[in-house]
Formats: C-alpha cells, structure tokens, sequence
C-alpha cells in the first residue's frame, strides 16, 4: 500500500488556513505534511495540474438504507458512490428498519461501516421510533457513535417535545437537524403547489408547509438559546426566514441541495418520478431565492439528500412512488456551476461543501492543514462528461440528472491517506 504522495502542479484550497494558491501538498503515512517536509524516495507522484485540492467533502445528509432496506442501498454501495462523487465523509439519517434509536443499530452502522469507503457518522433519533411522542436515549447513543438527531423523513410535530430536543441535545453536544414541514399542510401532497400542480391533477404542498415549521424552529431555538440545524431547505419564504434570524443572532444553521438550486417543478411534467422528492421541486423564483442564500451566507452547507429507491419503489404512478433521488455522484458538478456562473467561489464551494459540515457535525475535517488527517478530494473542475445510467455507482439509479451533460467532477478520494477512488481513463 503507498504510504506517501505527493500532488504537484495542483490549486490547493484551504479556507480554514487562508490557502488558495497552486504549490505540491505531500501525503506521508495518512498525515498532510508541513511545506519544505523532504518527499520519501518511494512516494506516488501525482500530475494534479489544471485540478482542485480541497478538504475531503463531508455530506451531511445521506440515508443508506442499512439496516432494512439493502436491496435500494446499504453501508459499502453507498459509501462507494459517496467516494466516486468526491465524499469522504456522509453522515447518515437514522430512518432505517429498525429507527437508528439505540445504541444497537449504532454500532451495528459503524460496523458495517468498517467495510467502506468513506467515513460515515450516524445521525441518531430525535424521538423513539421517529414517532414523535418520547425522546430517545442521546447520552447512550452518543456514547455509540452519534454525531447528530434527527427524525429526518418526519417533523417533530410536538413543539414541547422539539423544545426537549434542542435542550437534551445541547447537554450531549449533539446537533439536531430538523426535517421542517407542518403535516397539515402537506399531507396527501405530492408535488409544489401551484399551476403546475392544478394542470397535472396532482395535489399539492404549499411553501408555507416549509416555513411554518422553519418559522417554529427558529423560534425554539432563539428561546432555549440551543443551536438547530435545519434540513433540506426549498423555498424562498424559509430562506427569508433563515437570513432574518441570523441576523438577529439566532444560532440556525441550514442546507439545501443541488436540486433545489438547479431544478423546478416543471421537472416534474411527463409525471416524471425521478423528480419527485420531499420538500417538493418549487418554482423559479425559489431557485434563485435559494442561489442567493447560497451566495450571501444563508445557507451554511451543500448536501445530498441522497436517497436510493429502487424501480420498485420509482416506476410507479407518480401519486404512489417513494420520495427521493440519489445525489452523491452528481453533487460536485451541479455545485460547480454555481462557480463557473459567478453565484459563489471556488473558496465558498469548499466551505458549503466541507468545511461547514464538518463544524456543524463537529466531526474532524475541513481542513488541509499539516499533521491533520489526510482526507482529500481532487477536483478537476473542467472535466465534461455525462451522467449516463451505466454510469451510476449507487445500487439504485433514482435521479433526473440521468443524460445531463456535465462539466466538473471528483477524480481521486482519499481518506486518512488511503486512495478509495480513482477515475479511471
């Protein structure tokens, strides 16, 4: 196994130490080294001319599907596709069969884990079951692994027991992500609502199912003083809702992804199914409301959402198909055209995308600096190629970028110095 590489003729970004310049990074025994650290004799050279440097990518939202659903994804397929797209971390939603709720399934995850491809941190339960009705144990699941809860796939629908949350987590030192849509609103919905909707006879879910509860976490949060993250955002109401309470020094983090800020619900014609998902594709206007969350700081973070469904799952009347896309392989280059269009930099692309993650899970990373752990993803950002089914990593195929033409994408992974892809000529 090579121990060492050296990285030449690279644009190494590090935002956490002020580096954006091109110069070789050395990789010795799974450690970045210090400039002017001699190069061993029988280091891997690497031509990284014309390529990005940047910390590993950590995806703070991933379901694997493991336990319970294997056949859609599980532990070593999904880490595997997480690495092809430039990922060497995920941290993965506790929406399994059984609910990551205990210390059991935790273990269980970081055990399959083992076998991987990336480094996986297991987001815990914020209540028993998901169900929403009582807490579950976080000091024993911290203690097994848990970086975060969340009932991820299902509000908290009890603002009592939400409060409980953000206060029982904060005594752990455990992020909550909140999943933020009011059921009553969005029940039997299956697409934005809105003309599209009313011309394709399908119901519909509001904006405001969003920001509603959007609206309820912040206020939980600015009250309790504990910090909420909130997931998947889609619409410009709770973007709006976000930069307000930021600037007022509410401690709200948020994501949204690279459907939100690339696709609308018009997607979703032909009752196209690899569109629908949940929040819902939403209108033009909330595309570029979500552009420009991303641009002035709303949003803290770019994830995934990557969720795998099989045809069983997906080739359905589009009233009865599961949620979802996969996102992990498609993510870097989706992200990097924000980049090429000017809506953010190639220093805010590493923040959104690795850095923010990684302090928001407070989870190792983030950072290219010498004596930390070497996990690094290499971008070759100028790279066209398109996202063709055969190509697809993941055990399932659930997404509406298939026969994109695409521009950007990972070309080596590494974790802790240990190459886990490779694009291959």
């Amino acid at each position: 196994m090579t121990k060492s590489w050296l990285f030449e003729g690279g644009r190494i970004i590090d935002p956490q130490n002020g580096t954006d310049q091109e110069r070789s990074l050395l990789v010795v025994d799974g450690l970045f080294a210090a400039a002017g650290t001699p190069v061993p004799a029988d280091a891997r050279r690497v031509d990284a001319g014309g390529c990005w440097l940047v910390p590993g990518l950590v995806d703070m939202h991933v379901h694997l599907r493991e336990p319970g659903q294997e056949y859609k994804e599980d532990i070593v397929s999904g880490t595997r596709a997480a690495a092809a797209g430039g990922f060497t971390a995920v941290a993965c939603m506790p929406n399994t069969q059984p609910v990551n709720d205990c210390m059991a399934v935790t273990a269980l995850i970081l055990e399959r884990a083992r076998q991987g491809y990336a480094r996986v941190y297991p987001v815990g339960a914020i209540s028993k079951g998901s169900r929403g009705e009582e807490l579950a144990e976080y000091g024993e699941m911290k203690d097994a692994g848990v970086v975060a809860v969340s009932d991820d796939g299902m509000p908290v629908r009890d603002s009592q027991l939400m409060r409980r949350a953000l206060e029982y987590a904060g005594d752990h030192n455990l992020a909550v992500i909140s999943h933020s849509e009011e059921i009553a609103l969005s029940r039997h919905g299956v697409m934005n609502e809105g003309q599209m909707a009313t011309r394709l006879g399908l119901m519909g879910i509001p904006a405001a199912a969003e920001a509603i509860m959007v609206y309820r976490e912040i206020a939980l949060a600015e009250y309790t003083g504990r910090p909420v993250h909130i997931a998947h955002i889609s619409t410009a109401m709770a973007t709006d809702l976000i930069r307000t309470a930021k600037a007022r020094g509410v401690r709200v983090t948020a994501e949204t992804t690279p459907h939100y800020f690339t696709l609308t619900e018009e997607a979703v014609q032909g009752y196209n199914t690899n569109a629908k998902m949940n929040p819902p594709l939403r209108t033009e206007a909330d595309r570029l409301a979500i552009r420009q969350g991303l641009a002035d700081g709303t949003f803290d973070a770019i994830a995934t959402d990557h969720a795998p469904h099989s045809s069983l799952e997906k080739e359905l009347e589009f009233d009865l198909a599961a949620y979802g896309i996969i996102g992990l392989e498609t993510a870097v280059p989706l992200a990097l055209a924000l980049v090429r269009e000017g809506v953010i930099d190639a220093r805010r692309f590493v923040e959104l995308l690795s850095v923010n993650p990684a302090r928001i899970l407070g989870v190792p990373g983030g950072t290219l600096g010498a004596g930390t752990t070497a996990d690094l993803t290499v971008i070759n950002p100028d790279q066209n190629f398109v996202y063709t089914l055969e190509s697809v990593v993941s055990k399932s195929k659930n997404s509406p970028f298939l026969g994109w033409s695409m521009q950007g994408r990972a070309v080596m992974t590494m974790v802790a110095g240990r190459l886990m892809f490779e694009l291959t000529p």
